[in-house]
């Protein structure tokens, strides 16, 4: 791997992991149109995807520091107080919001942990399962833009939305349904506004990139320990990698919230589905492998 095709991979993760159009499958095809990943040491690949996920976590804690901030006081204070004993109903809204993202954390932590050898296994870079998943995730996403009603703010979100949408980030595991398309998609069908939806969005992402990254980064670790060389695409690049992704991340989520407080996801939608139907046309006539 070049600087070149670092910087390229940095940009792609920082853009994909926020925008609703998947980071996994934008990485797995760039990764073998660039050649970068190695049929023989696989775990090369994935080392270098999990730590630039650290780039990226940085971007959303950085963006959103104040309201974790925020909910850190309020739940300290609550629990000082004594006012967190009543009904969640009457907690200040920080509090509220961080016992929701709690809550919407648990399924994927659950079936994250249970389904761990299937989800690291080969479906992880399988072609068609990524064009069938941007496809299916593109119609639902069409579909929550028309019969959703835009209204609730996040202030309103219960604890029962909020497990709803940590389970539709359950279907994040599965490669092309991307983590911010799947969570945005269920919070409109629950008919929060495009913008509430996507911040919501990306607090739920905190915990389970964290975990996810420390995971990915003690697996590294063993196989280091046992001899074997994770970082054959350079730790130079990773690096660069890992930084761009972050400034990338960034300006994604910033842009992101701007553009949906005065436009619809359609635009999400239409490049979904035209990148899933190329990607089969290009297995069909074998200019990429499955």
């Amino acid at each position: 791997m070049n600087f070149f095709y670092a910087v390229l991979l940095g940009i792609i993760q920082g853009l994909t992991e926020f925008l609703p159009i998947s980071s996994t499958a934008h990485l797995t095809l760039a990764g073998k149109l660039l050649g970068t990943i190695d049929a023989i040491h696989p775990e090369s690949w994935t080392a270098f995807i999990a730590v630039m996920q650290l780039g990226t976590l940085t971007a959303v804690v950085v963006y959103f520091w104040k309201d974790f901030v925020a909910m850190f006081v309020a739940v300290v204070r609550g629990l000082s107080a004594g006012t967190l004993r009543g009904p969640v109903r009457t907690w200040p809204q920080d509090a509220r919001m961080a016992l929701g993202i709690v809550v919407g954390t648990l399924p994927v932590a659950l079936i994250g942990y249970s389904f761990q050898k299937i989800i690291e296994g080969a479906l992880t870079k399988s072609i068609p399962v990524i064009a069938g998943s941007l496809v299916v995730l593109a119609l639902l996403l069409w579909l929550s833009e028309k019969i959703a009603q835009h209204k609730r703010s996040l202030g309103e979100l219960t604890l029962v939305d909020s497990f709803v949408i940590g389970i539709a980030q359950v279907l994040a595991l599965i490669p092309g349904s991307s983590r911010s398309g799947t969570t945005i998609t269920a919070g409109l069908f629950l008919g929060l506004t495009r913008d509430a939806a996507a911040r919501f969005s990306f607090l739920l992402s905190v915990p389970a990139v964290f975990a996810s990254g420390v995971y990915e980064m003690y697996k590294i670790s063993q196989m280091a320990k046992a001899g074997t060389d994770v970082f054959t695409l350079g730790i130079g690049n990773l690096a660069v990698a890992t930084v761009i992704s972050g400034v990338a991340g960034y300006a994604a989520i910033a842009w992101l919230l701007r553009y949906l407080m005065r436009n619809t996801t359609l635009a999400f939608v239409w490049y979904r589905l035209i990148l899933g139907f190329l990607l089969v046309l290009l297995l069909l006539t074998g200019l990429i492998l499955p």
